[in-house]
């Protein structure tokens, strides 16, 4: 028997809102996706299962969405309604939705989504701004990707003193808490995906999974 789609609904169809909504419809979850402006409403549609326009903050509305039935419930209204946002997290909250991830725009809205119920909070620029940084520092960093619980798939050049070296001699794990997964290599542009003794080349790139810092703290001290 196959198995069900995923299903999720969008509220808030700005950037950040239209690229989540977009994505997980690609990935072949049905979404149906939310905005009061009409505009928005219509650039999406042909994208997603389902888009309507009415106000998020219109509790009859959003209980006819059934959010108790959706895997998860995305509230990414952005800077223009922060009241909006929190009374929206509150509504899907008491509407049975069993996973709520909200969009705050600093510390105090963030605080205010979890008190009001949200199961996960995101700062996209934030997020976004501090993934940046790190390349901008780290020369060798090609691009991050928060996993979740602060875990990050990061993709970095191989530092010069690991060419040569096996990666069972290296310990990377051990010395600062980073897994390689997969390896790129310079040549070819093959993926391939290592062991201990897979050994590391000048121009590799390493994919790498870790804690948020441990990456900085390998390319600093290699």
């Amino acid at each position: 028997m196959p198995r069900p789609k995923q299903q999720a609904i969008v509220i808030g169809l700005g950037q950040f809102g239209t690229a989540v909504a977009r994505t997980l419809a690609e990935r072949g979850v049905e979404v149906l996706a939310i905005d009061s402006a009409e505009d928005r409403v219509q650039a999406i549609s042909t994208q997603v299962a389902e888009a309507m326009c009415f106000d998020a903050t219109d509790h009859e509305a959003v209980q006819r969405t059934s959010p108790d039935l959706r895997d998860v419930c995305v509230c990414a209204i952005g800077d223009e309604g922060r009241e909006a946002s929190i009374i929206c997290t509150a509504l899907l909250r008491q509407a049975g939705a069993k996973r709520v991830i909200a969009r705050a725009n600093d510390d105090v809205h963030a605080r205010i989504l979890n008190l009001v119920g949200a199961h996960q909070i995101v700062n996209p620029e934030r997020a976004f701004g501090e993934r940046f940084a790190s390349q901008i520092v780290h020369e060798g960093v090609k691009g991050e990707m928060l996993l979740g619980e602060g875990v990050l798939l990061s993709e970095v050049e191989t530092p010069e003193a690991f060419v040569s070296h096996s990666l069972g001699e290296l310990r990377l794990p051990n010395r600062f808490g980073v897994t390689v997964v997969a390896i790129r290599k310079h040549e070819s542009g093959a993926v391939v995906l290592p062991d201990a003794n897979t050994t590391l080349e000048s121009g590799d790139a390493i994919v790498l999974v870790a804690r948020d810092g441990a990456v900085a703290q390998m390319m600093e001290k290699s």
